[in-house]
């Protein structure tokens, strides 16, 4: 066949327009699919790239390309948006029939789930009444395979006019038939025809014959005059903005609408039952094609399916269960992170003392050498050798989670609580992510249709501790609650108090969520598809590699990028003296009264306020303050740590005072950031600052005050 493979990604400012051709002979092809039928899988094996992201124009939604060399050319693949329908309810519904649409697309490749095949014919159907040239590719025939179901690909491809092939997209060999398909889609050119009910064929009749003498060559017309008579604003404006005139301005045109639309009133037809007539047809035209197509063997496999459903689902165990799990992964990460992180430190501080010698040697002047190594690069080397541990360990479980099919089960667990708050179950997976890493956990939201929901999402997702707070948060429950004693019970000890920290953050998630949604966010709640994916067996190689490129990576990036300055100011800040005091002794002085409202001191205040590019550098400040130093310093000891904390005049409440700080304060730098990336609302940026912030000062003042009346 002679398959080579090459790709780019694509940053956020590429767009659908802007399709990147090696050659202008160059072939694109679209790959559609509904969410979690391996689509990204088969991209990924077809171009050989893992999946870049960036954005579609004025959407927040992902794009990627990439390019499938053959012996017969090129051809530039575009991972459209997942989706269920093209009737554009969604972002990413628009996006992917507008790309379909309006880009002069050669093919689509429609993927499908074997082990669902019926469901996805809908989307199947609906591609093929846009494009003359679809192939559709039947993916996981393993699976399929297992539990016993068998697909008629012959059947299948004879009952829809279109070639189908079978796949196994995680074993690439399997893939060279799509391949071949893909280069010969020239020859497919079919003429598809739904039939619906005879009054909506009268009225398609009253308009397509017309249209077609204006954009025969532009568009599917018989499909143009549905989407006409649905009332489609959002089709009717992009075709208009692709055509560049408004199509209601022809009057003939605008007149047959108009006719249509009456002849369908004066037979009972509204939009609304027009709809769910042009819905009902698709799926019973899909239940048709899989009649024959699609046979069960036995049901052994999706009774263990429903069975591990009743167990993660169900309220008696649901709950419980995804609390264990939950626990399970701060232990491992907890647990899993000291060692690499001890390793990590080890070795970038011996490189400062290199970097020390060379600027020596090269007669840097003392003051400079100095900012640049004890402030930036010691900022630095603290903040990876903390961060990257943990993330590369809990960003590869959190992914393994979401493989398995588990995720969409803790949406599903969670949508009630989040519908009595007036915002969408998929908050939760954007929640999930925000432990990861809050930023992360914000760019996560763009999954969330409603604009109104995805906001109560990004607004809300400071209230989880990310795996920045987690080195203040393990610490301080170490020293003052569980005990110095390192061992496997202190360690699972300090999973479960960290879990109950967590709970609570949860607890004000939907608490403030609620606010939000009856004050400056008031709207009504939207419905959305939630699909339960079968369960599947993580492809753990490929889980690790994506997550520490894809996420981990890319948000230790981010934060590098800001601590290095921030590491400039904290040096200055304990360096420079005025009447013989540094500025960050004069600051945490004028602090120490509002701070002491607080249950905390100026110390731990200015401490957190410095910390904003990252909160992993929070008690190293808190140290450096204490002893003096002038550079970021590591206790030797968690024993020690604690001796120098209470000889500061720290008790059990200033430790629960500035965990509860550490969960309710301002987001760090990189998720303010990305706040604005994705809102493009300063507005939006400033509430997303103060909610969490206001919250953190009143809770600290309120547990501090009462521990004083009654302690």
């Amino acid at each position: 066949m002679g398959l080579t493979n090459s790709s780019t990604g694509h940053n956020a400012s590429d767009n659908a327009a802007n399709i990147k051709k090696k050659t202008p002979s160059d072939k694109v092809i679209a790959l559609a699919g509904n969410p979690n039928v391996g689509k990204s899988t088969v991209f990924n094996a077809l171009t050989g790239m893992n999946q870049h992201t960036g954005n579609w124009p004025g959407k927040t939604v992902a794009s990627a390309q990439g390019y499938l060399e053959t012996k017969n050319g090129t051809y530039v693949l575009v991972d459209i948006p997942g989706t269920y329908s093209l009737m554009a309810h969604s972002a990413e519904e628009e996006v992917a029939r507008n790309f379909i649409c309006f880009e002069n697309v050669d093919a689509v490749v429609v993927v499908c789930d074997a082990t669902c095949l019926e469901r996805n014919l809908n989307l199947v159907l609906q591609t093929m009444e846009i494009s003359k040239n679809v192939i559709v590719c039947v993916n996981l025939m393993d699976e399929a395979k297992r539990k016993n179901i068998s697909v008629n690909l012959k059947l299948l491809s004879e009952k829809l006019g279109v070639p189908v092939v079978g796949v196994s997209a995680r074993k690439k060999k399997t893939l060279s038939k799509l391949v071949e398909e893909i280069e010969n889609f020239t020859n497919i050119n079919y003429e598809f025809k739904i039939e619906y009910d005879e009054k909506i064929e009268n009225a398609i009749n009253m308009i397509e014959p017309i249209l077609k003498k204006y954009y025969d060559e532009k568009i599917n017309c018989r499909w143009l005059s549905l989407r006409l008579l649905d009332k489609d604003d959002l089709l009717i404006k992009e075709f208009s903005k692709y055509t560049k005139k408004n199509i209601f301005k022809n009057k003939k045109i605008a007149s047959a609408v108009k006719d249509a639309e009456e002849y369908l009133t004066e037979n009972g037809i509204t939009p609304d039952i027009l709809k769910d007539m042009i819905v009902s047809t698709l799926l019973f035209k899909a239940e048709e094609i899989c009649k024959d197509a699609v046979t069960y063997e036995n049901e052994k496999y999706d009774l263990f399916d429903r069975r591990l459903d009743k167990l993660l689902t169900s309220k008696l165990t649901g709950y419980p269960v995804m609390l264990i799990l939950l626990a399970l992964v701060f232990y491992i990460t907890i647990s899993g992170a000291n060692y690499p992180s001890m390793l990590l430190s080890d070795l970038l501080f011996s490189l400062q003392d290199k970097m020390m010698s060379f600027f020596t040697f090269i007669k840097m002047p003392e003051s400079i050498k100095n900012m640049l190594v004890l402030g930036i690069y010691r900022t630095l080397a603290w903040i990876v050798s903390v961060m990257l541990p943990p993330m590369a360990i809990f960003f590869p479980l959190f992914t393994l989670l979401e493989d398995s099919g588990y995720l969409p089960r803790i949406a599903y667990n969670l949508d009630k609580p989040f519908k009595k708050c007036c915002a969408c179950g998929k908050q939760a997976l954007t929640m999930c992510m925000g432990f990861g890493c809050n930023a992360a956990g914000v760019v996560g939201c763009r999954i969330i249709d409603s604009p109104r929901e995805r906001l109560l999402a990004i607004l809300t997702n400071n209230f989880v501790p990310c795996n920045g707070r987690f080195p203040t948060l393990i610490s301080i429950i170490t020293m003052f609650f569980i005990g110095t004693q390192a061992s496997m019970l202190s360690t699972a000890k300090s999973a479960l108090f960290l879990t109950f920290i967590i709970l609570l953050g949860i607890t004000f998630t939907f608490l403030s969520t609620f606010v939000l949604s009856k004050t400056v966010l008031k709207g009504v709640t939207s419905s959305f598809t939630l699909e339960l994916p079968p369960y599947r067996k993580p492809q753990i190689g490929k889980v690790i590699v994506r997550s520490i490129f894809d996420r981990t990576l890319f948000v230790l990036g981010r934060a590098a990028a800001v601590a290095a300055p921030a590491g400039l100011v904290i040096y200055l800040a304990a360096n420079t003296f005025i009447d013989g005091n540094s500025i960050l002794k004069i600051l945490s002085d004028f602090l120490d009264p509002f701070a002491r409202l607080m249950g905390l001191d100026g110390v731990i205040l200015i401490a957190f306020i410095l910390g904003f590019p990252a909160n992993e550098i929070v008690l190293p400040i808190v140290i450096m303050a204490y002893t003096a130093s002038g550079t970021l310093t590591e206790a030797s000891s968690i024993t020690a740590m604690k001796e120098l904390f209470v000889s500061n005049g720290w008790n059990s409440v200033t430790a629960m005072c500035t965990m509860l700080f550490s969960l309710f304060h301002w987001p760090c730098s990189t998720t303010i950031i990305t706040v604005k990336k994705e809102t493009q609302s300063i507005k939006w940026t400033v509430l997303a600052f103060l909610i969490p912030t206001a919250t953190g000062i009143l809770v600290c003042m309120i547990f501090a005050n009462l521990c004083r009346i009654f302690m």
